[in-house]
């Protein structure tokens, strides 16, 4: 079967359209207005050999949280779907990801329980790229988490530039996710003793 989902969210704030196949070659089409938040994104899809396309705007005139954080629900519930039944998924993924001065570590667990530790913090004076605030990333992450029911933990190891911080992060998160959801050659079954995640 293949892995892969398409969802849609419309609220008075947002609306997005995002579809993710699991198994793809990393190509991606991402117009989500926010030209930074489509870097993060074709990187995440890139490097982690997702396919993604992502359509989406939202009320960015008031502020950037309400449409990047619904980036991180839909995107959690896509991942949710096309993992289906889990089945001989390796569940357990991780990255340790240089970006020239900045080093971040994602560790990954699709164990259906979502969690989220987040210990990143930017150096001082950098708390926006451009005009959106870095924090927004963090809101990001949990709402991906909760949606996915990913227990995930995202370290940053050292860094000086906050453009830098996020790319390692979001090309880290790719790599796991893909390590993690990847059908293991001698998996049997669902990855866990009580046999459900």
């Amino acid at each position: 079967m293949p892995r892969k989902a398409t969802v849609s969210r419309k609220t008075k704030e947002t609306t997005i359209k995002l579809s993710v196949n699991l198994e793809g070659k990393g190509d991606f089409q991402v117009n989500t207005t926010v030209p930074f938040v489509d870097h993060m994104f074709s990187l995440m899809s890139k490097h982690g050999h997702l396919d993604l396309n992502v359509q989406a705007k939202g009320d960015t005139d008031v502020d950037y949280h309400h449409l990047i954080e619904d980036l991180g629900i839909v995107l959690g519930e896509a991942i949710k779907i096309a993992l289906g039944e889990k089945l001989r998924i390796r569940r357990y993924g991780e990255a340790m990801t240089p970006m020239d001065e900045t080093l971040a570590q994602v560790v990954i667990d699709l164990s259906g329980r979502p969690y989220l530790v987040y210990k990143v913090k930017f150096p001082e004076g950098s708390s926006q790229i451009q005009n959106i605030p870095v924090s927004i990333f963090n809101d990001f992450f949990r709402a991906l988490s909760n949606g996915a029911g990913m227990n995930l933990h995202i370290n940053l190891q050292y860094g000086r530039d906050a453009h830098h911080i996020l790319e390692a992060i979001f090309k880290g998160f790719g790599r796991a996710l893909r390590m993690a959801s990847e059908v293991h050659p001698h998996g049997k079954g669902v990855p866990s003793t009580k046999g459900t995640l």
